[in-house]
């Protein structure tokens, strides 16, 4: 009986312990089951797919958002769903917050997020979301807090947020949002912080605006804004910050500004109309006027502010003299007109960064001070003193013709086809916001720090540390160089002369496993000579890809033994991804070399140790064997190629020889989706060498009938020469049977293509006029500026090619002929192209320079009008087109000529003189054409053009180039309707044509009976 007594005295003891647990957890706070169901809608439209962990009444007593499988964590990922459980008597919760930041969340604003009816804060900020803000969102009460920066969301904002009447914090930095601004969100004052940077927004700030009298921070920078800094800004007296960086609003600054008591930072840059300094408030911080075309001198109440401890005014024109010793910590007045003289010890303020650089001070002898960067500094300007003012004195003992270095990185030897390159190392710890270091022939002028990142030690290089794949030299892109303002590398003691600079690039920051990473944009501007080559470069957009190698070329001439490239940081693109303070230029590696370098660029040959008692041994056993295996075809081999190497050895040809192996795997095997263009020399290839330089391959066919001759012709020609608007013979091939000529890739093909062709090149006026000028400065070189004379023979838009700059560059010359100074002219076969060659030449074999001078005429006139010379034979609107220019000019029509296609957007002073350069260059006398230097004169303004005369022809009625093009192409016509004379002309197909588009060229060899 005991025993069964004490057996229920124990479980009642057990049932009533856990009573209290049973009753707590029946009475535990639930989520209300609106918002439940509505929480599940909410993820899905988020893109999440996993699903909802519901169990034990998530997601509140977690906190965050629980699914199934769970939601791994990331570096800054913030996942928080905050509940409010007092509803109902402590039964019922509501969410108040939900943040789902940095967890690459890929799809829309949630409209369900309007059934969270007591929801306070939306925290979405860096994602991967897109569409629109939904309007459903301006009925949301108790909305205070909307985050979405750093997304790709687009479209206008929506009037409805005006509703949301308790709204304090609005950031969209960092999206794709457009249009103007609405006037109702100026209804929002009780917003504190409005974030609208690094969108498309466009049009003026709204009037509205001054009733936000609330604001405490306002960042807009990196938009469209039109209109001036509204007045109105002077009136948020609780303002502390004010970001307008290259937003679009222009100055002045209103004055009413100096009345913001409580503002510690302003900041505007790369904009005008701020012509004089501005009142300002004396509590500032930090201020940053960059760019602004500020004059005249510093107001002496900026260095009266106690409180200021960044101050930077780089880029502007202030002159006058500068208060030493009362500069703040951080102080930038780089690229300013400033002077005076600086003593040693004057700036000795270890803790301080001071950068002076390009301005004109005069430096005592002794003034080393570490922290201050002084590059270009004095009023010395024309000598290495005046670049160095602090170095000892300069001696260029010996002139460079090559440079290379790896930007932020160790020295690293590249092999390639040419040899070994090693890339200098570039990797000072000493880099700091005001700093400038230089290494034999070379340094690196730093200047800017990061804003936001909450360091106090900026890095100012950075490391890959992801796997890089690819055909390209891995070890060039594992380090990179980044500064917050203006990074210059500079070469002194080089030798003069053009030299190809090529600029190697790697996006390494805005890396692929992250989604929101994607919508990164780092955009920058690059000088050279202090020329701007590169405006709002963007690595990520170049290259279609991050951790993706962009290279870009570019031909510069160094005329003082100086070459200097600056990197500038002009305000645009994102500043917080993957975090704030992450922008500005980016670079990999830097090479120049001298063209007559190129394109081995001082690489050095590979040596290989040898033992040669050993190589003896074996190599006098293996030649026995391929001796008695290989003896009659080699034989073969040898008798098939003499001619070609004999031809080769002839012309001492000095150019580089690939292997076919190099070409074929440069062109994949020579893939038809690589293939350029064909012609009758057969096919033209796109390739890319194991450096990453970019070819176009020339693959003359075995049925060519030039052949030897033309190969050995276009080499010797063009590989003595250099000039920007002459296109670069990188090497050739003899191998395998085959003949094939390397050149310098032209990303946009042919003119023939961009003027006649059916893609989406389209050539502006500005673009055609300089496309001209530049084929005309080309053929200056080659009759006047060479020290080979020579006539090139066949000038026709699809022998001159576009670079991605469209720069024009001449191709192809395997045609031209020497022409000594002493020669009147050149008797030779014919040869060009039907519809470009001048009347002397075609009809009697005269070739002088100015037989180029006239094809460059029918050039000139294709490129004003967008009409081909030589169409088609059979073609019904087959016009000569310097007839109808000459018909045009007589009626007083002759802007009729020009191009539909442009729209009536041109310069019509260029289009004139255009117009007259080519009538002039097409007359039938020979004399009476210009010399090409005159001609370029002519296309600038720069010599009257003499007054065209009616040209109705010197040879009489028959002399009609649509004549030439009825002869048979296969054979020969007896008549040739050219002269009075029999003439047979024998025409064939020519090597010629780089990108070829309309082959139509012939050579003809007359025989006069």
């Amino acid at each position: 009986m005991w025993i069964v007594f004490s057996s229920f005295l124990l479980l009642f003891t057990i049932i009533t312990s856990s009573l209290p647990n049973i009753t707590t957890a029946a009475s535990s706070p639930a989520l209300d089951p609106d918002e439940l169901n509505a929480l599940k809608e909410i993820v899905t439209t988020l893109g999440i797919t996993r699903r909802l962990n519901l169990s034990n009444g998530y997601p509140c007593p977690k906190g965050k958002l629980m699914t199934i499988p769970e939601i791994e964590s990331v570096s800054g990922m913030v996942n928080t769903i905050v509940c409010d459980c007092s509803f109902n008597k402590n039964a019922t919760c509501h969410i108040t917050e939900l943040t789902l930041r940095t967890m690459s969340l890929r799809g829309k604003l949630p409209p369900q997020l309007v059934k969270l009816q007591y929801l306070r804060t939306i925290g979405l900020a860096r994602n991967y979301l897109s569409g629109t803000i939904p309007m459903e969102w301006g009925s949301m009460p108790y909305l205070t807090k909307i985050s979405l920066a750093a997304n790709q969301l687009s479209g206008k904002l929506p009037p409805e947020l005006q509703n949301l009447k308790n709204l304090t914090f609005l950031a969209v930095e960092a999206n794709n949002f457009s249009g103007t601004i609405p006037d109702e969100l100026g209804n929002l004052t009780n917003l504190i912080t409005l974030e609208l940077a690094s969108n498309q927004f466009t049009g003026s700030l709204p009037t509205s605006f001054a009733k936000l009298v609330n604001l405490e921070k306002f960042r807009i920078s990196d938009n469209n804004f039109t209109g001036t800094i509204p007045e109105y800004i002077g009136n948020w007296s609780r303002l502390q910050r004010l970001d307008i960086y290259a937003c679009g609003l222009k100055g002045p600054v209103p004055d009413a500004v100096a009345r913001l008591e409580n503002l510690t930072e302003l900041s505007i840059s790369d904009t005008t109309g701020i012509n004089s300094f501005p009142k300002l408030p004396n509590k500032l911080k930090h201020l940053i006027l960059r760019n602004v075309n500020l004059s005249g001198p510093i107001p002496p109440y900026i260095w009266d502010m106690t409180t200021l401890k960044t101050l930077d005014l780089s880029f502007n024109k202030l002159t006058g003299e500068i208060q030493l010793q009362n500069l703040p910590k951080k102080t930038y007045l780089t690229g300013n007109l400033l002077s005076g003289n600086i003593e040693s010890g004057a700036l000795s303020n270890s803790k301080s960064y001071i950068d002076l650089s390009y301005n004109n001070f005069s430096w005592s002898s002794n003034c080393q001070e570490s922290n201050i960067n002084k590059y270009r500094s004095s009023y010395l300007k024309n000598n290495l003193t005046g670049i160095l003012p602090w170095a000892a004195p300069i001696q260029c003992n010996k002139y460079q013709r090559s440079l290379h270095i790896n930007c932020g990185g160790e020295n690293v030897t590249i092999t390639n086809s040419f040899g070994k390159t090693t890339y200098q190392t570039d990797n000072s710890r000493q880099t700091t916001s005001a700093s400038n270091q230089h290494f034999g022939n070379w340094g690196v002028s730093n200047t800017g720090d990061f804003t936001d990142n909450g360091s106090k030690d900026d890095v100012y290089s950075i490391s890959n540390t992801s796997t890089l794949s690819g055909d390209y030299p891995h070890d060039l892109y594992k380090t990179a160089r980044r500064s917050a303002l203006s990074l210059v590398y500079y070469a002194f003691c080089l030798e003069n002369g053009a030299y190809d600079v090529k600029l190697h690039f790697m996006e390494l920051q805005f890396l692929n496993n992250e989604l929101y990473t994607h919508v990164g944009r780092r955009i920058f501007d690059v000088y050279v000579q202090d020329e701007l080559v590169l405006k709002d470069f963007n690595i990520k957009e170049e290259a279609n890809y991050t951790l993706k190698p962009v290279v870009k070329s570019m031909n510069v001439n160094v005329t003082d033994h100086l070459l200097e490239i600056r990197f500038y940081w002009a305000g645009k693109g994102t500043t917080l991804i993957p975090e704030r303070g992450n922008y500005g230029p980016l670079i990999s590696a830097i090479s120049l070399c001298h063209h007559s370098l190129e394109p081995r660029c001082g690489a050095e040959k590979i040596k290989h140790p040898m033992n040669y008692l050993l190589i003896m041994g074996v190599l006098g056993a293996f030649v026995a064997i391929l001796l008695a295996l290989g003896i009659y075809a080699r034989r073969r081999w040898i008798r098939h190629n003499k001619k070609k190497e004999r031809d080769l050895r002839a012309e001492s040809l000095q150019t580089v020889c690939f292997t076919w192996r190099q070409l074929q795997a440069a062109t994949n095997n020579f893939d038809e989706a690589n293939k350029l263009g064909e012609g009758g020399f057969g096919s033209v290839f796109k390739g890319e060498l194991s450096d990453g330089t970019m070819i176009a391959v020339k693959q003359l066919s075995s049925k060519s009938c030039q052949g030897n001759r033309e190969f050995v012709n276009e080499i010797g020609m063009i590989s003595g020469l250099n000039h920007p608007n002459l296109v670069k013979l990188y090497g050739c091939c003899v191998d395998k049977d085959q003949l094939l000529l390397v050149y310098e890739y032209m990303e946009n093909n042919s003119l023939a293509l961009a003027l006649f062709g059916k893609g989406s090149l389209k050539l502006d006026w500005k673009a055609r006029q300089k496309i001209c000028v530049g084929i005309a400065r080309g053929l200056a070189f080659l009759h006047e500026g060479s020290t080979m004379k020579m006539v090139h023979r066949d000038i026709k838009t699809t022998n001159v090619l576009l670079d991605a700059g469209l720069n024009a560059k001449i191709s192809d010359f395997g045609l031209a002929r020497l022409h000594e100074s002493e020669d009147s002219h050149i008797s030779t076969k014919i040869a060009g192209t039907i519809g470009y060659m001048a009347p002397e030449y075609a009809l009697w074999g005269q070739l002088t320079e100015k037989a180029d001078v006239y094809s460059f005429g029918v050039v000139a006139i294709e490129i004003v009008s967008g009409k081909n010379n030589a169409k088609q034979k059979g073609s019904v609107d087959h016009v000569s087109l310097i007839n109808w220019a000459l018909t045009l000019q007589q009626t007083g029509d002759i802007m009729e000529i020009i191009d539909s296609k442009l729209e009536g957007e041109f310069n019509s002073d260029e289009a004139i003189r255009m117009i007259k350069v080519a009538l002039i260059c097409t007359n039938s006398s020979p004399s009476l054409r210009p010399a090409m230097s005159d001609a370029v004169k002519m296309l600038q303004g720069e010599i009257e053009i003499p007054k065209v005369m009616s040209d109705p022809g010197l040879y009489g009625e028959n002399w009609s180039m649509s004549k030439l093009s009825d002869f048979d192409t296969h054979g020969s016509s007896s008549t040739s309707g050219l002269t009075d004379q029999t003439t047979t002309t024998t025409i064939k197909s020519s090597v010629s044509d780089l990108y070829p588009l309309y082959p139509q060229s012939v050579i003809q060899t007359p025989t006069v009976e």
